[in-house]
């Protein structure tokens, strides 16, 4: 179970029991995670689990009531639900939470009720109706109810399946029986209610001798062996899915009825089998359920075979009562396992994989009862063909052909160019998924690899491929799972093998991969030199103001003046303008079912014009399939980490620029203006730290993991294992580059916004004292073109000279009097120092705590010679005395 789905089961638990405040789920995701085990079912410890829930329990019956149900439906996962319950019942403090959780939402609920209550008055009437007409009116509706319990809820179940599978295949209809053969009772084969053998007057059984009395029972019993009431046997109606019962006249002889009520159940047992057969041979209960009707047909056909020779016996006189229980009782032990089958299917409302489940179960239960193993092991063979035919053209072929939804993989309607557009399509993940509840108890631990097996198939039959598995064999069922697992296992390796060697030899993966991270991780350094250059003035404006059409254009100029002229995939480069900035899209992407996702969803757009910088990602033209590699939520990642290190590119190039005005500053002589040396420092600190960062997130970061890749690309299996290798190349790129941790995420982006300032306050001062354009007149000391200055020009240059210097001087006197430029300095490297040191801290803290030593890289490469720390140590140990006085409170548990 992926973090994101305990994460949405814990949501639901605690919105289920009314748990407001806290902090929410994510205080219990890691511990979930690691006091997780897996629960392996016994007979035993099921039966342990049941008995102390019993105990426990104030109603034991119920409870074992309810199991016992729940158990003879087959219903998954029941006994690890039940162990749950028990170790539940162990936790005294859970329980008395959960106590008044209920009695607070049992009170919630009354309150509720009595407010949306509404009083009722109920009319007096002066007419009375006699005990006689009230006992006819009973008698009426309960044959009404009766009638209606039988062919009601069998023609609304079979309405509901066949519109459930015609929207499931549209355009292609299921067969449906004509509605004859429903409105035709006598076609059933069971008994009709209300209907006799004769119109004859029937002779009361007491007056007869013994020997007609048995003559006339044994008539009586063939007819109601086959279904048809007798003259002295009669069925009573069905109430909802009970056996059959039957009336026997009060005046047969005890010896007689004794025998008669043993050979009975046979009949009950007939009954229900005939009744499942014909309900179950309908269409819409699926091809399964119709070849367990169908086997079970053959078996009743063979119960008639003796029914019809026992006539014949019974027609020469030679067939007594004790004769026909002795002729019947190898038949009893059949038709009550197929009636305990036809129960248990019809109870648990069992189609397609959880039919053969139960069979399954059914037969390895019946181990050492040869006689009943032989016949579950039959009626499962015949049962499973057709399961095991779309289970063959799934794994040999990667086609599902399943109308009536009874296979362990559920297709779903996805487009595969979704990919590219949505980030949260799932295409991989969604298009064929597992179904639970059909996957048969014997084929449960293939099932994983039964759903990759036929999903790869299709990924290369989707590119026009046609595959078949050249080992494919029969799948035949037996009682050794061993059989399945050899099949299983040879057409998955031959699925794996196909599909990877078409995604890495013809489709070229890894260099579509290498591409990407030329363009997304800044791997071609002449290439984006050349585009910031040729981009720089455009990406200045507000992104509305933006023609993407000459970013492009521009983008292709890069491209081809460049080392990257050579990538044959570089026309898969595309500009995108984004709509939030890296921190709002993070935040948007990363906090999934958190409060800060919720504020973020709440919150309104932001009110700043996002410039084109901030805008600004690279994007890539993926096609099927390699879409299932690099999708959308992968490109996703790779153009967070790409706006991150280009922003990052962005403030290195804005701090050389000041570097190269300060280079021209120096050239006069402003003798008031030393402070200016400090702003000179705190350029050459802040290039420093954006430097080491880009360093570090480049050659420390990205480059050992991306040869970490690719070393497990080359011994990848499946493609499973290349969506997990590539998926956690991208996982720890950003995490590494501080993108997933939001406290480290904000400081960073403080010391940015720091740097951008400072470069902006830096470009002001220098554009207010116009030093570029002072020097641009100042040319003359280096002659022109007509030849060396004369000497009148040269003591006009002079002059020039002497009063430009004395204005800029006057200048950076007044700037730095009138506007503190010298304690606006100060400030920018007061709060410079202390984002810095509060970064370094909580690295040092990260590093230790969660064992991110890989962030240690940085604190050494900022604080190579020491110079932080003496402050580093002095915070920490500040740390230490805030948290040691809550050490006893922490301890004592809460009241």
């Amino acid at each position: 179970m992926s973090e994101f789905r305990i994460h949405h089961d814990v949501n639901e638990l605690l919105s289920l029991l009314r748990v407001h405040g806290g902090e929410g789920a994510e205080v219990y995701i890691d511990l979930l995670q690691k006091n997780r085990t897996p629960y392996v079912t016994t007979t035993v410890s099921a039966h342990s689990a049941k008995v102390k829930i019993a105990e426990f329990s104030r109603t034991p019956e119920d409870f074992l009531k309810k199991y016992d149900e729940l158990k003879s439906k087959n219903t998954r996962h029941l006994d690890s639900l039940v162990y749950l319950l028990s170790k539940l019942t162990e936790d005294k403090e859970t329980l008395q939470y959960l106590q008044q959780n209920a009695k607070e939402r049992a009170e919630l609920a009354a309150s509720a009720a009595t407010s949306g209550s509404t009083n009722f008055s109920i009319p007096s009437s002066t007419s009375k109706i006699s005990l006689q007409e009230l006992e006819e009116l009973r008698k009426q509706l309960g044959s009404v109810a009766a009638s209606a319990s039988l062919q009601q809820p069998l023609e609304l179940t079979r309405k509901i399946l066949r519109d459930k599978q015609n929207k499931k295949n549209s355009g292609q209809p299921i067969p449906v029986f004509p509605s004859w053969v429903y409105e035709r009772p006598a076609l059933i084969g069971d008994f009709l209610i209300g209907t006799s053998l004769s119109t004859d007057t029937t002779v009361p059984i007491g007056t007869l001798p013994l020997a007609s009395q048995e003559s006339m029972i044994v008539e009586d019993l063939l007819y109601v062996l086959i279904g048809v009431d007798g003259r002295y046997i009669t069925a009573q109606p069905l109430v909802g899915r009970q056996n059959r019962a039957f009336s026997v006249d009060p005046n047969l002889d005890l010896s007689i009825k004794e025998l008669v009520t043993r050979i009975l159940p046979v009949a009950a047992s007939y009954s229900a089998v005939t009744r499942f057969v014909e309900e179950k041979s309908s269409f819409e209960y699926g091809q399964v359920n119709h070849a367990l009707a169908a086997a079970m047909r053959t078996l009743i056909k063979e119960y008639m075979i003796l029914i019809t020779q026992l006539e014949h016996l019974q027609r020469q006189g030679l067939l007594s009562l004790q004769k026909l229980w002795f002729y019947i009782q190898p038949t009893m032990r059949t038709l009550e396992i197929l009636a305990s089958l036809a129960t248990s299917v019809d109870k648990g409302e069992c189609m397609g994989g959880s039919t053969l489940s139960l069979l399954h179960d059914k037969t390895f239960n019946y181990t050492g009862d040869s006689q009943a193993q032989e016949l579950c092991l039959y009626l499962t063979k015949a049962a499973s063909v057709p399961y095991f035919e779309i289970l063959e053209k799934w794994i040999y072929r990667g086609i599902i052909n399943d109308p009536y939804s009874e296979f362990m993989v559920e297709e779903h309607e996805l487009q595969k160019e979704k990919i590219q557009e949505d980030y949260n399509d799932k295409y991989w993940d969604q298009r064929y998924t597992v179904v639970q509840q059909q996957i048969p108890s014997f084929l449960q631990k293939m099932a994983d690899k039964i759903l990759s097996t036929g999903k790869y198939l299709n990924v290369v039959r989707e590119c026009g491929r046609d595959v078949t598995c050249p080992v494919a064999k029969e799948v035949i069922y037996t009682l050794k799972e061993r059989a399945y697992v050899e099949q299983i296992e040879k057409a998955y390796n031959y699925a794996s093998k196909v599909l990877l060697d078409f995604l890495m030899e013809e489709k070229e993966l890894v260099a579509h991969l290498r591409s990407i991270k030329h363009y997304f991780l800044m791997d071609q350094g002449d290439f984006f030199v050349h585009f910031m250059d040729l981009t720089e003035e455009e990406l200045k404006k507000p992104v509305d103001d933006i023609i993407t059409t000459r970013l492009e254009a521009l983008l292709e100029l890069a491209l081809r003046m460049s080392t990257a002229n050579t990538d044959p995939f570089k026309d898969d480069l595309k500009i995108d303008l984004m709509p939030h900035d890296l921190i709002t899209q993070l935040l948007r992407v990363l906090a999934i079912e958190t409060k800060q996702e919720k504020a973020i969803i709440s919150a309104d757009p932001t009110e700043l014009t996002l410039s084109g910088l901030e805008a600004f990602s690279f994007d890539y033209i993926v096609k099927w399939p390699l879409s299932l590699i690099i999708n959308r939520k992968a490109l996703t990642r790779y153009q967070m980490l790409f706006r991150h290190m280009f922003y990052c590119k962005h403030v290195e190039r804005q701090l050389c620029n000041v570097w190269i005005s300060n280079k021209t500053a120096k050239q006069f002589s402003l003798h008031s203006a030393k402070w200016f040396a400090g702003a000179f420092t705190l350029r050459q600190r802040m290039l420093n730290f954006v430097q080491n960062i880009q360093y570090y997130m480049m050659f420390e970061v990205m480059e050992p993991t991306w040869h970490i890749l690719e070393k497990n690309l080359k011994l990848a299996s499946n493609i499973d294992d290349v969506l997990s290798h590539h998926t956690s190349f991208l996982d720890n790129c950003l995490k590494d580059c501080m993108l997933t941790n939001p406290e480290l995420l904000k400081i960073f982006s403080k010391l940015m916004s720091v740097c951008v300032m400072f470069t902006n306050c830096m470009q002001r001062f220098t554009q207010s004292m116009k030093l570029d354009s002072e020097m641009d007149r100042l040319t003359l000391e280096h002659g022109t073109m007509l030849g060396p200055p004369t000497e009148e020009e040269r003591a006009e240059e002079t002059a020039k000279k002497k009063l430009t210097n004395k204005l800029l001087a006057e200048h950076a006197d007044n700037f730095h009097l009138t506007s503190g430029f010298k304690a606006t300095i100060n400030k920018f490297d007061s709060n410079f120092s202390t984002h810095l040191l509060d970064l370094l801290d909580k690295l040092s803290v990260y590093s230790t705590n969660d064992c991110e030593h890989s962030m240690l890289n940085i604190i050494y490469r900022l604080d190579f010679n020491g110079f932080y720390t003496e402050r580093l140590e002095h915070m920490s140990a500040e740390r230490s005395q805030r948290t040691a006085p809550l050490l006893p409170r922490l301890a004592v548990p809460a009241q």
